[in-house]
């Protein structure tokens, strides 16, 4: 049920998402690295593909970042009615 003043409240985790998402990219590029160096070839994949995964995610939040806010409907739009069923 929506009570009318979530466009006003309503707050986006993107830039904590993109904060933990490079907190992950350093992991998971350090981690590949040291793996791959101690003769680790599976979990060096495992975590080359954690890193991939990462940089995707990273990347999709910057574009939603750049984007800006999309539309709200103004305080002039009343809320929906509440569902009675």
């Amino acid at each position: 049920m929506r009570s009318g003043n979530e466009p006003v409240n309503a707050r986006s985790p993107l830039r904590l998402r993109l904060g933990l998402g490079i907190w992950g990219l350093v992991w998971a590029g350090a981690a590949t690295a040291a793996f791959a160096l101690t003769d680790h070839p599976g979990w060096a994949v495992l975590c080359g593909v954690i890193f991939l995964v990462t940089v995707v995610d990273i990347t999709l939040v910057t574009r939603h970042i750049r984007q800006g806010p999309h539309y709200q409907p103004g305080r002039d739009v009343p809320p929906y009615e509440p569902d009675h069923h």
